[in-house]
């Protein structure tokens, strides 16, 4: 199928989705992952509609930037290395997968140098060791301790579910993000909301949608990859 073909099966999917829990889809957006994707599929994939990408590394984003349509926002989604922020704080709309003070500092240190404040999304473990984001239970510590950074906003969660999950783990760790948002929203942190939820990818995006996701993040279900 073609990537036109597949956006509008995507698009009908979270309308289903949404009509199922009384959410209006135009609250969910369609974050399309560019993994491995050249410039003239993004391009393509912009104008269907497409509004906003994100890139995994940021080796990739740097090698695709200047051929993509401008018109367009950028996410990092993958694992950052805080020395690697300096080259894309000038190129990127937000960031989810912050996990560590020490990374939301350098974020902060760099967007400092450009007058910029940058949206990130915290990003949250499922429950599987060796996978990339902070524990459930550290959350609010880590929160507490990046609002005092000037140049950097936090905006959400991100999560990445277990690949292969059945479903109903996915609703457990999908519903339980969601649970972990209002609990921070009850807090009225200052600078601080919940307005994206970032789960969901090409085999789930239709269940996190209807447990509340705002960011869906597919990727080969967009590409045919």
């Amino acid at each position: 199928m073609s990537i036109k073909d597949n956006l509008s099966v995507i698009r009908k999917n979270i309308k289903t989705a949404c009509e199922k829990t009384g959410r209006n889809p135009d609250e969910v957006l369609v974050l399309a992952v560019t993994k491995t994707r050249s410039a003239d599929e993004i391009n393509e994939a912009i104008s269907l509609g497409i509004t906003d990408i994100g890139e995994n590394r940021v080796q990739e984003l740097m090698s695709k930037y200047d051929d993509v349509d401008k018109n367009v926002r950028w996410h990092i989604i993958g694992h950052l290395q805080s020395n690697k922020v300096k080259y894309i704080a000038d190129k990127v709309s937000m960031i989810h997968s912050v996990e560590s003070l020490k990374l939301a500092t350098e974020i902060d240190r760099q967007c400092e140098k450009i007058g910029k404040v940058m949206d990130i999304l915290i990003e949250v473990n499922s429950g599987e060791e060796n996978k990339d984001g902070v524990n459930p239970d550290e959350v609010f510590s880590l929160i507490e301790n990046i609002i005092a950074l000037k140049h950097v906003r936090i905006r959400g969660l991100m999560t990445m579910a277990p690949l292969g999950a059945p479903e109903n783990v996915l609703r457990e760790v999908f519903s339980a993000l969601k649970k972990l948002s209002v609990d921070i929203s009850n807090k009225k942190y200052d600078n601080v909301s919940m307005e994206y939820l970032s789960m969901g990818m090409s085999d789930d995006y239709a269940i996190a949608v209807e447990e509340g996701s705002t960011v869906i993040r597919p990727g080969r279900s967009l590409f045919n990859v």
